[in-house]
């Protein structure tokens, strides 16, 4: 065994070069294709780049806030026992850049980042106007 180590070692020279490879022209055209860059066609929805958020539909309570509504959205759920559906609600806390949103309009929500302590919702659009 010590022998073959020493025909080894005798038949291959000791180097002190470092050898570098660098890849070929063909391997570094296929990772340019693949990785994305500023040639890319890039996403232009916001939502493909964020992924989908939350969507809501509800009922504006309280306008009273500046630049704030209380959205109260309704939904159904099947109770565990009894096998009914039960009608739950609840009030969620959206910022409103739009102007006109009155109590009793029905409005579309999303999420959003934290705005304040109790705002993650940012309404989008008015889907209905209250009758007044």
């Amino acid at each position: 065994m010590e022998e073959e180590i020493k025909e080894n070692q005798e038949a291959a020279p000791e180097s002190t070069e470092t050898v570098v490879e660098t890849p070929a022209p063909e391997a570094a055209a296929a990772t340019e294709a693949t990785e994305p860059g500023p040639t890319a066609t890039a996403p232009t929805s916001v939502e493909k780049e964020r992924g989908s958020r939350a969507e809501k539909v509800g009922i504006v309570t309280s306008d009273k806030m500046t630049r704030t509504v209380v959205v109260r959205v309704d939904r159904l759920v099947k109770h565990p026992v009894y096998k009914r559906y039960v009608r739950r609600r609840t009030k969620f806390m959206a910022h409103n850049e739009i102007d006109g949103v009155t109590l009793g309009d029905t409005v579309r929500i999303v999420e959003t980042r934290p705005l304040s302590a109790r705002k993650r919702w940012r309404v989008v659009e008015v889907l209905r106007k209250a009758s007044r």
